[in-house]
């Protein structure tokens, strides 16, 4: 079933059943009265990330407290999605442009991973998860991304679980094609790390060619920048062996893009 867009979403942050009412907080009690000027018997959209998406409707117990009351269920909850997005961290507007395109591509945990020519941060892991909510709210998606604590790259491959395979994009690849690579990949627990600015060392492009649960791919014959590289490999992923069903549809589609 797919989002009503008409209708104003709100992420909360507790349990939702028919029946149930929620108080909005302050910032969300400025938005939909001072801003959006809704008024008692209006009603908005809410999710939680479990529970899928309700229709909830507005009523003032008094004039600075807001109660959302949920009345129907309008989407279930989806499975999860499993795709791991591991990145470099960018600088602070790229990065929150990378986040929100990894939730709307349907990436289930966003995991920074500390490169060597790493050129940004994560100084607040708050001010992460507020970002993916505000893009679940935004795009109609239902859950909501876990988002691990920054490790670096030898840490995160070091713990790897063997039965998932970690896709890296290779800006030193030969090739230019990556299609006829994800075409070999059989696993369907997968997971994609994107370098920073500068790339991947060629310590760490060594470091991960070497290990056998990890295929490198090009992204093409263009030079990409980390973020674009990032929707570009998402993309690509998803529709090849990922949840868009492309590969479902047609078992053989690494060979007819290919060809």
């Amino acid at each position: 079933m797919r989002a009503n867009f008409r209708m104003q979403r709100l992420f909360i942050d507790t349990p939702i059943a028919a029946g149930t009412a929620y108080e909005a907080d302050r910032e969300q009690f400025n938005y939909l009265v001072n801003v959006l000027r809704f008024e008692a018997g209006d009603a908005v959209l809410v999710f939680n990330g479990r529970d899928g998406e309700w229709r909830a409707e507005l009523s003032f117990p008094s004039k600075k407290r807001l109660l959302l009351t949920a009345t129907e269920q309008t989407r279930p909850q989806p499975a999860p999605c499993d795709l791991h997005y591991l990145f470099a961290p960018l600088k602070v507007g790229r990065l929150d442009y990378l986040l929100q395109k990894a939730v709307e591509m349907g990436a289930g945990l966003l995991q920074p991973v500390m490169t060597q020519h790493v050129q940004g941060r994560i100084t607040s892991l708050e001010r992460v998860r507020a970002n993916v909510i505000e893009a679940a709210e935004q795009c109609g998606v239902l859950g909501i991304p876990t988002v691990g604590e920054p490790k670096k790259l030898a840490e995160v491959l070091e713990e790897w679980p063997k039965d998932r395979r970690l896709i890296f994009c290779d800006e030193g690849d030969a090739g230019q094609n990556p299609l006829p690579v994800l075409a070999t990949i059989k696993e369907r627990r997968l997971a994609l790390l994107v370098g920073p600015e500068g790339g991947f060392s060629d310590a760490e492009r060594s470091l991960l060619r070497g290990l056998d649960f990890v295929t490198a791919i090009p992204l093409g014959p263009r030079i990409l920048r980390a973020d674009t590289a990032a929707v570009a490999a998402m993309a690509i992923i998803q529709a090849t062996i990922g949840d868009w069903g492309y590969a479902g549809v047609f078992p053989d589609a690494g060979q007819v893009l290919k060809n």
